[in-house]
């Protein structure tokens, strides 16, 4: 239960829910208890009546007798259905609360939970897979649901039904109450235990069915290449083996359900067994009515279902309490990336590294090892280097993923940590290397920094970035949708698409990382020179391993195993023959070849 205290500033938020439901299930249980005893009445009414009846046979009193005994009866049966109609609406009424209450806390969690992901570093979600995050805000959620709703409605119900009517029953008769309790605890281990194999196999299932979905979204997002090397017959067979595994599974789901109510329904008839034999002992004795042994049947079945849930009950507090777990887990992890004075101010653009080194916490790789640079407001830095030499790093540490391991990263003169981190990133246009689109418009795609941005800035972007023409081309134009991962379009155009909406908003800092790399050279240009243009007055950083993107740079930088093994303008780069004039070399020979 320790991991589940987290949900006590829930439950005191919705405490009115919590304390409405269990006064509507008290109230319940008293108009499912009095029906009982109204039985009892009308038990011992008839068989009183009838012998009072037998009596007075041939007399005209005989008539008055049925006629008063109908209307009695009569009007115990009013009283039922009134109790019944009663605990209806009450037990509606605890739906709306304790079941309200759990959905609340569910939405309220979800929210948390999600809010919380957002402020975690890129380190989390490097270390961190997917389906498990997804896992723990949906699959975790709906265990502690199932705590929060219905095992407190039936943990509530257990204990305010127990402590009315088992003390009621005992002074009725105490001999006949212990016989008819005595069935009631093995059905609840039973239950807990037929529960925790049915979960354990319904767990089965869930991983099997995982599997097979897993299985069945990669083959169809890969189906191009599913396709191109003939592999349908193959698909097909390892889809048949899942899913074949997935039934095998799901069947023996089905052989440990077939058993779970016959067990319950042979307890409960123990029960009633119990009841009538012991209970007409007692009338023998005199210690009880006929009237009783009605009374305590139906007091077998109220008490039926609330033991039967105990063990349903305890599997779900288990189930919650390891989800609950798994929640925390993530929740008290908390970013190291936060703002030491929470500066909100227009950026110039100064950039300045100062010594600055990176070991990535995630993998342990050295990334960058005491760099220097300063890039002025409104000028242009290229940084080129081969594959692993960090100069996506840089990028990373602009937009404040990650913080130096060694050294201060300065922006105005100020260091980067005493900036706010939202208004810092909405300062900062940038492009990655891996671009990411999301299965929208291409007009939400593109003003996905500022979802007010107006239609002719929209336009202006996708002209910059060399892709008005092609949008035109389409049949819904800017409200084409791109598909999963923008799927629908070629490498080129989602990089370009990724471009226009860096540029969109009107960045002080624009970051191309390899932003170029699925473009042919004729683009490059094109989008160079658009570049050029809006690169004026704003500070532009431009990673690249392709020499050519960085003639609009007023200074290069040539990275290397982390460090800086050149740098100038590209004429004294050129002169000084080293690694940049190689890498220029070999680039204009691949071009020639092409």
């Amino acid at each position: 239960m320790k991991a589940l205290s987290y949900l006590h500033k829930y439950f005191f938020r919705y405490k009115h829910y919590l304390l409405l439901g269990t006064l509507f299930l008290i109230i319940s249980n008293i108009f499912a208890i009095i029906p009982a005893q109204v039985v009892r009445y009308a038990f011992d009414l008839v068989k009183e009546n009838i012998d009072l009846y037998r009596q007075y046979e041939g007399f005209g009193l005989q008539e008055s007798i049925y006629e008063l005994f109908t209307s009695s009866i009569f009007i115990y049966g009013l009283i039922i259905l009134a109790m019944a109609l009663l605990r209806g609406v009450f037990l509606f009424l605890v739906r709306q609360t304790l079941i309200a209450m759990s959905r609340y806390i569910e939405y309220d969690l979800k929210n948390e939970i999600y809010a919380h992901y957002q402020t975690l570093p890129l380190a989390f979600y490097r270390s961190n897979s997917t389906g498990d995050l997804m896992a723990r805000i949906s699959e975790d959620v709906s265990k502690v649901r199932m705590y929060l709703g219905p095992a407190i409605m039936y943990g509530i119900n257990l204990v305010t039904l127990f402590l009315i009517l088992i003390p009621y029953m005992f002074t009725i008769n105490a001999t006949l109450t212990l016989y008819v309790l005595l069935p009631l605890p093995i059905l609840s281990i039973s239950i807990y235990y037929v529960n925790n194999l049915i979960e354990q196999r319904s767990t089965a299932i869930q991983k099997a069915l995982s599997g097979l979905s897993t299985y069945t979204q990669e083959a169809f997002s890969g189906i191009r290449v599913l396709k191109a090397f003939a592999r349908e017959t193959d698909s097909a067979n390892t889809f048949d083996g899942l899913s074949n595994e997935y039934k095998n599974k799901a069947l023996r789901l089905t052989f440990v359900n077939a058993l779970f109510f016959p067990l319950i329904l042979a307890l409960i008839g123990l029960s009633v067994l119990l009841t009538v034999y012991i209970g007409g002992l007692e009338v023998m004795r005199g210690a009880i009515t006929t009237g009783n042994i009605a009374e305590f049947i139906i007091y077998v079945n109220l008490l039926t279902w609330p033991v039967t849930s105990l063990g349903w009950i305890t599997s779900i507090i288990q189930q919650a309490a390891a989800s609950q777990t798994r929640i925390n887990e993530f929740l008290n992890t908390k970013t190291e990336l936060v703002s030491t004075r929470q500066l909100e101010q227009r950026l110039e653009g100064e950039v300045v590294f100062e010594e600055v080194s990176l070991v990535y916490p995630d993998s342990g790789i050295r990334a960058l090892k005491g760099v220097s640079f300063r890039v002025a407001p409104g000028q242009a830095l290229a940084i080129i280097g081969t594959t692993g030499s960090g100069k996506s790093t840089v990028a990373n540490l602009l937009l404040r993923l990650y913080d130096p391991t060694e050294g201060q990263v300065y922006l105005d003169g100020m260091p980067i940590q005493a900036f706010a981190v939202d208004n810092l990133r909405s300062q900062i246009g940038y492009v990655p290397q891996d671009v990411f689109l999301f299965s929208e418009s291409i007009r939400n795609n593109i003003a996905f920094g500022d979802p007010d941005l107006p239609q002719e800035a929209i336009e202006q972007a996708a002209s910059d970035a060399d892709l008005l023409e092609n949008i035109e081309r389409f049949p819904q134009g800017f409200d084409t949708r791109v598909g999963e991962r923008g799927i629908t379009l070629s490498g080129g155009q989602k990089q370009r698409v990724s471009i226009a909406r860096a540029i969109a908003r009107d960045p002080r800092i624009i970051i191309l990382d390899d932003a170029l790399s699925a473009v042919d050279t004729q683009t490059e240009n094109t989008i160079l020179n658009n570049l050029k243009r809006i690169m004026q007055g704003r500070t532009s950083i431009i990673i690249s391993h392709r020499v050519s993107s960085a003639k609009l740079a007023d200074h290069i930088l040539v990275l290397d195993d982390g460090q800086i093994a050149e740098k100038g303008s590209h004429e004294e780069l050129m002169e000084l023959g080293g690694l940049y004039k190689a890498l220029y070399d070999k680039q204009l020979q691949e071009e020639a070849i092409e």
